[in-house]
């Protein structure tokens, strides 16, 4: 005998869009677009506590165990987590193609200098305590954990992004 948390868990269908964006269809057939992953214990219980996002940060779903879902939702879920749990810290920026988007961007990171391209503005998130998320052309994620602490050039290009 299921319950009907159970049953909603199994109604969730999970699927990729065009752009390869996360599209969430819930339990009442409601289309979510660009919906985030996202572990609340990521170290002491990756497996456990996963909420589905919107975009703009709402809670869509909640999944106590990933063991709870389809193989094919557990799977996107793992698979988008993997992508965005590989976090490269942007330390500089040191130059852009262009002011207008895509632009190809040349960064130092906490793992070395790397070259990325931005799609559009929408690609950079604030975060609270002045941080940024950068996602790449192919969904990496850069962290700048403290606008404030990056040096003048690198504040100057944000800002025009901003």
């Amino acid at each position: 005998m299921t319950t009907n948390v159970e049953q909603a868990l199994l109604a969730l269908q999970l699927r990729r869009n065009n752009f390869g964006r996360l599209v969430l269809v819930d339990a009442d057939g409601v289309t979510h677009e660009n919906v985030i992953p996202v572990r609340a214990f990521p170290i002491g219980a990756p497996d456990h506590g996963i909420s589905i996002v919107s975009s703009d940060g709402h809670e869509l779903a909640w999944i106590d165990r990933l063991q709870q879902v389809t193989p094919e939702v557990r799977g996107l879920v793992e698979e988008e987590l993997a992508s965005r749990e590989f976090m490269p810290e942007i330390v500089r920026i040191d130059s852009v193609s262009t002011y207008a988007t895509p632009s190809e961007w040349t960064v130092q990171t906490s793992r070395g200098a790397t070259t990325f391209t931005l799609r559009g503005e929408e690609d950079i998130r604030r975060l609270p305590q002045s941080a940024l998320l950068v996602a790449d052309s192919h969904g990496i994620q850069f962290l700048v954990r403290d606008l404030k602490a990056l040096d003048k050039h690198s504040r100057k290009i944000l800002d025009r992004f901003l």
